[in-house]
């Protein structure tokens, strides 16, 4: 267990399903599972947090796109972003997880209740918490959400090289794929079940398209300029020129954030990984080089179980 938790909440985990995933122990909380740190932060955060009606949301499972979100989303909703002047991009300075903070590993980790009326406006947040956790002002208010899903397949694999990424540079043995894949299939991941975080906010985004905007990777990439716009008008900042959609695809292009110096060193102070270990291939159907047939045709049954009949067409 981690330390420095009130002794409620130390009473209120011995209370809940443990599992170790990882290195680490996960607690089931309404379904999901979390690290302590990350739970305490979240029910934080889903008490204390008050959005203002401008904010923006980009919230995801692990490893579906997320860090290419945190680049898109700053240079969209700055005014420079998408021009030619480069002297004051942040993303020369700033790894993407800066532009963006979240709201339970980071801002309410550090605080139950972290002064944020000094963020300028619009505050721009992320979260890997599933729809029912997220504040109720959030849900409440007229701020915009951000969902970014991905093919299962090519989920698991990108999160289980970030994983062993981080854990082989600490000199410890990576955990083989077969058990991380088992645990993935019965939902046992950090802010999982997967497919459950997905529908959570599939469901949401048909009954209010105008709060939240559900997005999925493969589109991203197959259509980049037209998701791009879509994503702009959803924020309010739409396009002007088609130059401007260049610009935008330009700076926060896979290959130039990979080679950003500020990308390349330093570690994440909330979580302990290197920057780099961030942006890996970025591709769809990377799957195809990392597991069996045998594996895709059981997580392919998954998939079909979990999203039958919601209209959802992810990973199938």
């Amino acid at each position: 267990m981690e330390s420095g938790f009130p002794s409620t909440f130390s009473t209120l985990l011995g209370q809940l399903p443990k599992e170790t995933w990882w290195d680490v122990d996960l607690y089931n909380w309404e379904g999901f599972w979390y690290r302590s740190s990350h739970l305490s932060a979240a029910i934080a955060a889903r008490s204390n947090f008050q959005a203002n009606d401008d904010d923006v949301f980009l919230t995801s499972s692990m490893k579906t796109g997320t860090t290419w979100l945190k680049a898109i989303i700053p240079t969209i909703m700055n005014p420079k972003g998408r021009t030619n002047d480069d002297t004051d991009d942040p993303l020369l300075k700033h790894h993407p997880n800066e532009l963006m903070p979240s709201l339970e590993i980071q801002l309410f980790k550090e605080s139950p209740n972290p002064a944020l009326s000094g963020m300028p406006s619009p505050r721009l947040f992320r979260s890997h918490v599933p729809y029912p956790m997220l504040p109720e002002s959030v849900k409440n208010s007229s701020c915009k959400i951000v969902y970014i899903s991905r093919d299962p397949k090519d989920t698991f694999v990108s999160l289980w090289h970030f994983k062993n990424s981080s854990t082989t540079a600490m000199g410890k043995s990576p955990w083989p794929m077969d058990e991380a894949f088992e645990s993935f299939c019965r939902g046992v991941h950090a802010f999982g079940p997967f497919h459950d975080h997905v529908l959570s906010y599939w469901k949401e985004s048909l009954k209010r398209p105008q709060k939240i905007l559900f997005l999925r990777f493969e589109d991203m990439k197959k259509d980049s300029k037209g998701q791009l716009r879509k994503l702009a008008s959803f924020l309010g900042r739409p396009f002007a020129k088609e130059e401007e959609v260049d610009k935008v695809l330009w700076r926060c292009s896979l290959e130039r954030l990979k080679n950003l110096e500020v990308n390349q060193y330093g570690v994440d102070p909330w979580v302990n990984i290197d920057y780099k270990f961030y942006f890996r291939r970025g591709i769809v159907g990377d799957w195809e080089n990392n597991i069996t047939n045998e594996m895709k045709e059981r997580l392919d049954k998954v998939t079909a179980m979990k999203f039958g009949g919601s209209g959802l067409d992810i990973g199938q």
